[in-house]
């Protein structure tokens, strides 16, 4: 196969990521709980839109806590081939922009979220991309966005290992497309995960770091999590 623009290596996604079928167990619980579920003040009545939801994790999630209002697009065929029985039916197979341009699926939504799919857009498709979804958040509605932090030292691991993202983001340049995309940041959020030991371990040496550096991270974990909002709401 002969490569001639970056969305060519698509074509073998699933022999690097390795899809599998999603198992939320008690650990899954705790890090949407802490990503998404509090920061956001989620409730089981709230409608959440996933946009690239992949093999169904956060989907899944969402079940698990009693949320019925759902709905997942994916274009990813051999993604959708492992979802969770579960979710097959709240799950659109589709690409984003013909998902978006389609009239019949214009209904609002409380939340919208984008997990590891922002950095797959260049910055102009990016904020062209958010910009749409501003007819379809309610009133107050919130957009999750999470993304390689390259803020951090530690982003590089992410945002590297996958030759498919063409744009790079931190606190300061999320921002800034929020704010070209008619939205402001509210929260700007580590991804914490891991044994408790670690993440321990992990907080301290950041704070070493943080009284040895001139100028340090807003933010020093891998990826970030950013909460959204529409601008006058």
């Amino acid at each position: 196969m002969t490569i001639h623009e970056i969305d060519d290596f698509y074509a073998h996604y699933n022999d690097v990521k390795g899809y599998q079928t999603p198992v939320i167990k008690k650990k899954q619980l705790r890090w949407y709980d802490t990503e998404y579920w509090r920061p956001t003040g989620a409730s089981i009545d709230k409608s959440v839109l996933e946009l690239g939801c992949g093999t169904g994790e956060f989907l899944s999630y969402l079940d698990a806590k009693g949320v019925k209002n759902y709905v997942g697009v994916e274009r990813d065929a051999d993604a959708v081939a492992v979802l969770p029985e579960n979710i097959r039916s709240n799950t659109r197979i589709a690409d984003i922009w013909d998902f978006l341009g389609n009239t019949d699926n214009a209904s609002s939504f409380d939340h919208i979220v984008l997990l590891d799919v922002l950095e797959h857009f260049s910055p102009v498709d990016g904020a062209n991309l958010l910009s749409k979804l501003l007819p379809l958040l309610a009133k107050d509605g919130l957009l999750v966005v999470r993304v390689p932090n390259m803020a951090s030292p530690w982003g590089g691991m992410n945002q590297y290992a996958d030759l498919t993202h063409k744009a790079a983001y931190g606190p300061n340049n999320l921002g800034q497309l929020a704010m070209a995309s008619g939205y402001r940041v509210i929260k700007s959020l580590p991804q914490t995960r891991g044994p408790w030991i670690r993440r321990t371990s992990q907080a301290i040496l950041h704070g070493v770091m943080a009284r040895m550096l001139v100028t340090a991270p807003e933010i020093w974990t891998p990826n970030m999590i950013a909460i959204l909002q529409r601008q006058g709401d």
